[in-house]
């Protein structure tokens, strides 16, 4: 059927955008992780985690169309093929693939006008940010710690959205590396980048800020011996859509214009 009319989605950000689409009546199954916008978890029904999902539960649904996202779900992908129902997976891991996910969701739904709205959008959006950014009187050397043991650096997305938001990322050359264990970083190679700020975003737990400063040599790092520690919720930066595009770069944003303006020696 085109365009699908019972669609789901097993990521939180093709939610989100076809609920910013105004398509969202489409929707008749999401991801556990989803909780943009809030009402999802009321309107409608949760059939997966990330890396398993409830299949008999999704075919029961009798969708059109199943969204997913990378390599991770590729079994969950395989089973649903071979019970014939249609897939879509997605593997954006920059700004670039973000805009161009939401661009292919709306002509996968018939909606292309309504996508490159939305894209356009947030495209002006990002710009604004980059141009305020621009104006900062310094820029601050950022380690993006997206999980804590092993230590994994932020990726494609974040590394960006780090540069929009005016900051240095520390391992820009990592964040070009889709897999989380070739992220991996030794605390060595952090303590010699020497950053300014580090920010923690450990995908499904709180950051603990007291369990960096505690890392053995951490005490020489700048951002350790200011205070400079801050974290940016994993559900508004590690989601590859519409929410690291606006709440996630505003934390960004916010965390650096507030140290160049008040410097390291003044953290609290």
């Amino acid at each position: 059927m085109f365009p699908p009319s019972r669609i789901v989605c097993l990521t939180e950000e093709t939610v989100e955008t076809l609920y910013l689409l105004g398509e969202d009546a489409r929707i008749v199954g999401v991801s556990g992780y989803a909780v943009r916008p809030p009402q999802v978890r009321k309107e409608k029904p949760r059939v997966a985690a990330f890396i398993s999902a409830d299949v008999p539960k999704i075919l029961a649904l009798e969708p059109d169309l199943v969204l997913t996202f990378s390599d991770l779900q590729a079994d969950i992908v395989a089973e649903l093929i071979r019970n014939n129902v249609a897939v879509h997976a997605f593997n954006q891991r920059d700004l670039a693939g973000i805009f161009d996910m939401i661009r292919t969701l709306g002509a996968l739904t018939g909606q292309p006008a309504k996508a490159e709205t939305l894209a356009r959008r947030l495209e002006t959006r990002l710009h604004q940010v980059r141009t305020q950014s621009a104006k900062l009187p310094r820029r601050p050397r950022v380690y993006f710690e997206e999980w804590d043991e092993p230590m994994i650096s932020g990726l494609g997305w974040v590394s960006e959205l780090v540069e929009a938001a005016g900051g240095i990322d520390i391992f820009p050359d990592l964040s070009k590396r889709k897999n989380a264990k070739d992220r991996i970083v030794a605390p060595e190679a952090v303590i010699a980048a020497k950053p300014d700020i580090i920010i923690g975003s450990w995908c499904g737990k709180k950051f603990a800020p007291a369990k960096v400063v505690a890392r053995p040599g951490f005490d020489n790092v700048p951002a350790v011996a200011t205070g400079w520690l801050r974290e940016v919720k994993s559900t508004v930066i590690l989601q590859p859509g519409p929410a690291a595009l606006t709440d996630g770069l505003d934390a960004l944003a916010a965390i650096m214009a507030e140290w160049a303006s008040q410097g390291p020696e003044k953290a609290n």
